[in-house]
């Protein structure tokens, strides 16, 4: 999966609260006691296990503000499918800098390769259908937009990204405003026309009376609904809305569902409890 990477203006902030987090007030005791200052180091990260990259932006730019001497030459770019053996990447520079930068350096990036390792689990399981893996906003609190790349670079697309990005009617909202149909006015009422609109649905019943609704909204999901009330759900909406299936979705349910025919299956797990990668960083001897 190819991507364009992540800018500085994103990675910089999060790698500075990590980096100030890990250094707290009087920085590497270890490294500064055991380490002379002239030593030298090159390293390579290097999978442990089978899966896909994602977050190298995160870790060079942890080494380049530990110590802009340190040079990392990048191996399998973000998106790229690593087995067990593979080297990552080899992290060259002053010891000193490269063993203060590493826990940083792989929590950003064993935690985003597993993201990516996790959404392409659940995309190749479907990948003989049409239908697509998005995330949600069940993200990390502070790491939403780098998570939501990692779900770009496993193969998924993403949700909305915020509360901001547009209206999704929710079980809840329709509860308060008690009915689908009185929910569904509000919002469009309440919103501009370039502001797309998405509803939950529960049951059949209630996504017919959203099909029946004076104006039409953009998409429907379709919660937690089995693969047979997907697939008369599915026909019910007979291309007129974008559909949306969420509720438990694994590799091993995904191709049930999207059998279905649904645009989409909605993943929560892929970002909130995906393993992390195991990387780890090597001592290739001095350079």
């Amino acid at each position: 999966m190819s991507t364009h990477g992540l800018p500085d203006l994103v990675c910089e902030p999060l790698v500075r609260a990590a980096l100030h987090e890990d250094l707290g007030r009087a920085g590497d005791l270890t490294t500064q006691a055991v380490v002379p200052a002239a030593a030298r180091a090159t390293m390579s990260v290097t999978a442990r296990e089978a899966g896909v990259v994602a977050g190298l932006d995160l870790a060079r730019r942890t080494f380049s503000l530990v110590d802009p001497e340190i040079r990392v030459d990048v191996s399998a770019p973000d998106g790229s499918r690593v087995e067990p053996g593979d080297v990552v990447a080899v992290v060259t520079g002053p010891a000193r800098g490269i063993l203060t930068g590493e826990r940083v350096a792989l929590n950003f990036l064993g935690h985003l390769s597993g993201v990516a390792t996790a959404t392409a689990q659940v995309a190749d399981a479907i990948g003989h259908t049409r239908t697509r893996v998005c995330c949600t906003r069940k993200t990390t609190p502070g790491l939403r937009t780098v998570e939501k790349y990692a779900v770009r670079v496993g193969g998924g697309v993403n949700h909305r990204f915020g509360l901001d990005d547009a209206v999704l009617v929710k079980d809840n909202h329709i509860a308060v405003a008690g009915s689908v149909t009185e929910a569904v006015r509000r919002a469009q009422q309440g919103v501009g026309h370039l502001v797309s609109i998405e509803v939950e649905v529960d049951t059949l019943d209630q996504l017919r009376e959203l099909l029946a609704c004076e104006r039409p909204v953009d998409a429907v999901l379709l919660d937690n609904m089995s693969p047979r009330e997907l697939a008369e759900a599915v026909a019910l909406v007979d291309g007129r809305l974008t559909t949306e299936a969420s509720g438990r979705v694994t590799a091993e349910t995904g191709p049930a569902l999207a059998a279905t025919g649904v645009d989409l299956v909605s993943v929560g797990w892929i970002t909130h409890s995906a393993p992390v990668l195991d990387l780890g960083l090597d001592d290739l001897g001095r350079p």
